[in-house]
């Protein structure tokens, strides 16, 4: 079976490494600046055969390149963890600084969070005016709480769902709150 992404997964891959190298430049900057590094970690990927075809099969596209490179915009994902929820921004606005570069898409789930507790900064942007890369961008305390709660909700058949939910979000809750507290400590600090 030819790959879904075509001629163009070559050039996927590389765009995937020049913007991790961009990111370790920013985290370089970032460092002699400030003297500590804003990034926790930084993952990046490029989405599987498999997954990109279920993704068009769940949203009725044909499993092409077309619609894998110019409908659906996260072939190429990184996720950014960040230790304060301002170095989250940070990060951000040095994403955005990029002259290649130009937003898609942004949704705030850190200041708007999502019914459930979710929170994290998404972003799309397109680079070179022809390829899409999205973007994770959270807290330390946001991906604990994302990776708990998606191994949960592994499991088909939960007792007490409903209190199982509420509590999801009273623990976002207190990882948002405890977010809050550490910056604040932090910028006390820095003062």
């Amino acid at each position: 079976m030819e790959s879904i992404y075509g001629e163009h997964l070559p050039k996927l891959e590389e765009i995937r490494l020049e913007m991790e190298n961009r990111i370790s430049k920013i985290r370089e900057e970032i460092r002699e600046n400030v003297g500590m590094d804003t990034i926790e970690h930084c993952l990046s990927r490029i989405k599987s055969e498999e997954s990109m075809r279920e993704k068009c099969r769940r949203k009725h596209l044909p499993e092409t390149a077309e619609s894998a490179l110019k409908i659906i915009h996260d072939a190429i994902g990184f996720r950014i963890v960040c230790a304060f929820v301002d170095d989250v921004y940070t990060i951000r606005d040095r994403l955005t600084a990029f002259e290649d570069c130009k937003i898609i898409k942004e949704k705030d789930y850190i200041r708007h969070a999502k019914s459930n507790g979710y929170r994290s900064y998404h972003m799309i942007l397109q680079v070179r005016g022809a390829y899409y890369v999205e973007f994770q961008l959270r807290t330390i305390s946001m991906d604990t709480w994302a990776a708990l709660e998606h191994h949960l909700k592994y499991k088909k058949e939960i007792k007490n769902e409903e209190l199982i939910i509420q509590e999801l979000k009273r623990c976002a809750d207190e990882l948002a709150s405890t977010d809050i507290t550490m910056q604040t400590i932090r910028d006390m600090i820095l003062e």
